[in-house]
């Protein structure tokens, strides 16, 4: 008989008859165990005698009962079900035995039983190896090759764990890992199987061997195995996430599914992998649906005839691409939900809802309100084509009430009067040039500057072949009158944002040059650089800004306007990562007035949208020093720590976190930048908690963080028409009805929360919160950089840097088009999105829904997804334009 263990928790018969006769106190463990066994039922009693006499077998100098005995206690271990919380009865009686059989393997002369018992012993260690030993792995590599997966999920689980350690220990030892590999081989192949894929895209991701899993998917698991990957994605460090995508990306063309290829593409910025997807693509349908998607990512992009042969199937297709029909789609929204009529500003503001004081300061006709009214009637009829300031009824001479209002404002005031004509007919390139055309006759050279600026906005993402922007801005550039070369300028850059236009290029890197050029005008040109070559890291208009810097003054680097420029230089690596590190050095040799804050600036800019936590936690380390007064770099920092988390959810968590820390032990200009990050953060997403911040601060003693949060609220609410900021910005409006400032800022502030009547977003996000628009991010940047400063920028002569806002706007919407592109109303069921990542079978996407009929608006969170089964989506994501085509299978009940 086999030698007792001693220690065992349960003896065999003859120990507890002896324990029996001696009374011991109860206390004493084995009594306790031996009660235990007498609880058993007969089956398990059974059972566990059973066990122990295949050990003694095993342990038989004849092969054959040993045979048999493996034999049966693996047919034990493996039909033994268990539920999920306790450790299977065979493996729970066979602890004990593990040592005995440990050391008999070791004396095992080499066979096909030693394999045999190998495996049983590896199955044993589940339970019973040490921490970090391995011991199943090292067993289970000595034993036979058969199926793993028949000893059941948690063993593969343990196993492939304990690769994942192996690995790491071989990796670094350089020892070879070919019996590792094929191992991971079966466990692959097994997870897969069995609809565990985010496991075998964890245990190849820890073999750095991700390419296995494109053998592995097939039609029933890709989607997925390519959900987790994109989600883990944002996780990754680089070059990691690049990897997992391109994975992700390859699996979606192997299976055809091409507009979530196509999203990646986007996401990765592979202009070869966006030709990939039109070339591997015959149906000219879903090659319009892409065309949608390009549209909304803000890209310009040029189709070849090997990506579409036929010329008119080709121009129809750019013309998609193109924005052409942005705003007929958008006006089709406005009409089915009634909001056509033209609202003016005292529509917004509500006056009379506030006590006496408030009203009776609000008649007084000053130039300040004026000329928060004309941006408040932008905002607010952004894109209606109609108002009640600016356009003209066509029954009213050409001198009718827009003429009045135009001058209604003082002169830099008239600049952006005049350019809200653009704002009030965006997107309508054709009526849009024909009403501003009448501003290019005037004498007064801020209402022109205001007509160039209004062209670029009309012009906004929209991409014409004859280049209607470039023709009538360009004569203008080189003007005597700076404010008509700014004018000129900014609107180049709203019109050509992203497009990388060389033409604009050569026009405008001379003004960066030219010493005798006036600061201003130096600002806006590298700003409009920064646009039209947003993300390019293109090296000349690098060298064209750094130059700019360089050559001016102690003085003007000073000015606070100046600051815009390494913006500029930051807009061109936007979200480019490790590309800014060239320039970033160059920026170390700058002028120490704006040497820290240009580091600041591109560190932000490089990483934004990114989630990279090493460089949040670079930019918190730079907020937490207190510096002398004249300093400023902490700005962009703060503005970083924003751009940076808002790449995913729980980053923007954590971000909101760090900055109320900011808020009570920095110093007054973190303080002033922290309501703008927050803003950044829930762009068009009225988040409360961060609502409440923001309304906190809006009452601050320093008037500067007060200006700052105000506008923040109004980027918190743009186009929601949230009735609760709606409501504390009127309260405000009361509050500081005798701070022309604030009561500037508020008036924007309103106006931005009621955005094209609530039709708009700005949120730089779109096709489920997974790619970022760059021109959009670029667009808000650019504006919160300027109100870092608002009393020198937006409160003094450059308040049209407001209308940057215009690159962020966008209809959410939902508008569902059949297969010729007319507006075509289905049942939609609309709710809050749910995360359904590495969940069991088919989760519910949306919770919480209502059904309506498109065209439906979208907020922030929302997703949607067709209640109908008549017809099939061309788009994975219900977002802005999505071709419908009907389903052949689809039969009406009746």
């Amino acid at each position: 008989m086999a030698p007792q263990d001693p220690n065992a928790p349960s003896g065999s018969g003859s120990g507890k008859r002896n324990e029996d006769s001696v009374k011991v106190p109860a206390t004493d463990p084995k009594k306790k165990d031996d009660k235990k066994d007498e609880d058993l039922s007969e089956e398990d009693l059974e059972l566990k005698n059973q066990l122990e006499l295949y050990v003694e077998r095993v342990q038989d100098t004849d092969p054959g009962v040993q045979k048999n005995a493996l034999e049966s206690m693996r047919q034990e271990i493996r039909t033994s079900t268990s539920s999920m919380t306790s450790v299977p009865k065979p493996l729970k009686y066979l602890r004990p035995h593990y040592g005995t059989l440990k050391a008999y393997y070791e004396t095992m002369a080499e066979s096909e039983l030693k394999n045999y018992l190998a495996d049983i012993l590896s199955v044993l260690a589940l339970t019973m190896s040490a921490e970090g030993e391995r011991e199943s792995l090292k067993y289970r590599l000595l034993g036979s090759d058969g199926d793993i997966g028949s000893w059941g999920h948690e063993y593969v689980r343990n196993l492939a764990g304990e690769i994942a350690q192996e690995f790491a220990k071989r990796q670094s030892e350089e020892a070879p890992i070919e019996e590792l590999m094929e191992l991971v081989q079966q466990i692959v192949a097994f997870h897969m199987k069995h609809n565990a894929e985010p496991e075998a895209v964890d245990l190849l991701m820890e073999v750095e061997d991700l390419d296995l899993l494109i053998e592995h998917v097939d039609k029933t698991n890709f989607k997925r195995t390519c959900l987790y990957l994109t989600s883990s994605a944002r996780y990754l460090p680089g070059p990691d996430d690049v990897l997992v995508l391109d994975i992700a990306y390859t699996i979606y063309m192997k299976f055809e599914e091409y507009p979530n290829a196509l999203q990646i593409a986007l996401f990765l910025d592979n202009m070869q992998n966006i030709k990939n997807v039109f070339t591997s693509c015959d149906d000219l349908l879903c090659k319009k649906q892409f065309c949608y998607i390009l549209a909304r990512h803000g890209i310009s992009f040029e189709l070849d005839d090997e990506m579409v042969a036929e010329d008119d199937d080709r121009e129809a297709l750019q013309d998609i691409i193109n924005n052409t029909k942005l705003s007929e789609g958008y006006l089709t929204l406005a009409r089915d939900i009634e909001v056509m009529e033209a609202k003016t500003p005292e529509d917004i503001y509500k006056a009379h809802l506030l006590d006496g004081r408030a009203s009776a300061g609000a008649s007084v006709d000053s130039a300040r309100q004026n000329l928060a009214a004309t941006f408040v009637n932008a905002f607010v009829n952004a894109g209606f084509g109609q108002d009640k300031l600016m356009t003209v009824p066509s029954d009213a001479s050409s001198g009718g009430s827009s003429g009045n209002w135009l001058f209604k404002n003082k002169e830099h005031g008239k600049t952006s009067a005049a350019a809200s004509l653009g704002m009030i007919l965006l997107w309508d390139v054709d009526s849009g040039l024909a009403q501003i055309d009448k501003y290019f006759h005037s004498k007064d050279t801020h209402v022109i500057a205001g007509a160039l600026l209004g062209v670029g906005i009309v012009n906004c993402s929209i991409k014409n072949d004859c280049d209607p922007a470039l023709a009538l801005l360009g004569e203008y550039i080189d003007k005597e009158d700076p404010f008509i070369r700014i004018g000129a300028i900014m609107g180049l850059g709203i019109a050509y944002a992203g497009a990388q236009n060389e033409q604009i290029r050569s026009k405008l890197t001379p003004i960066l040059n030219d010493a005798k050029a006036p600061l201003d005008v130096v600002t806006f040109t590298a700003i409009s650089l920064g646009l039209v070559y947003v993300g390019s890291c293109n090296e000349e208009v690098a060298q064209a800004i750094i130059f700019a810097l360089m050559d001016r003054s102690d003085s003007e680097l000073g000015e606070p306007l100046a600051r815009l420029i390494p913006l500029s230089l930051g807009l061109l690596y936007l979200g480019k990562q490790e590309s800014v590190e060239a320039t970033a050095e160059v920026s170390k040799t700058f002028n120490e007035k704006i040497r820290k804050h240009c580091d600041m600036t591109l560190l932000s800019c490089a990483y934004a949208g990114t989630g990279n936590v090493l460089k949040v936690q670079n930019l918190l380390g730079h907020c937490s020093h207190h510096l002398e007064k004249n300093e400023t770099h902490q700005g962009p920092a703060v503005l970083g720590i924003a751009m940076i988390s808002m790449a995913e959810e729980l980053g923007v968590e954590m971000a909101i976190r760090s900055l109320e820390h900011l808020l009570q032990y920095g110093e007054q200009n973190i303080r002033r930048a922290v309501p703008l990050a927050l803003g950044l953060l829930c762009i068009s997403n009225p988040k409360v908690n961060v609502m409440d911040t923001l309304s906190r601060l809006s009452h601050d003693t320093d008037s500067e963080v007060a200006m700052a949060a105000v506008i923040s609220l109004g980027l918190l609410g743009a186009g929601t028409n949230n009735a609760r900021i709606a409501g504390m910005l009127r309260n405000l409006s009361s509050y500081y009805y005798k701070d022309a400032s604030l009561l500037f800022c508020v008036r924007i502030a309103q106006g931005l929360v009621h955005l094209g009547k609530g039709l708009l977003t700005l949120n730089p996000y779109h096709s489920d919160r997974f790619l970022l628009s760059p021109t959009a991010l670029a667009g808000i940047i650019t504006l919160l950089h300027a109100c870092l400063d608002m009393k020198a920028i937006i409160l003094g002569k450059y308040h049209y840097i407001l209308y940057f806002i215009v690159l962020a706007m966008q209809p959410r919407m939902l508008l569902t088009v059949d297969e010729n592109l007319k507006p075509l109303s289905v049942p939609v069921r609309v709710g809050q999105a749910v995360d359904v990542v590495g969940q069991a079978g088919r989760p519910k996407t949306i919770t919480g829904f209502q059904t309506h009929s498109t065209p439906v608006l979208l907020a922030a969170g929302d997703r949607a997804e067709l209640a109908t089964e008549k017809y099939i989506p061309l788009s994975p994501i219900l977002e802005g334009f999505v071709i419908l085509k009907e389903n052949p299978d689809y039969r009406e009940d009746n």
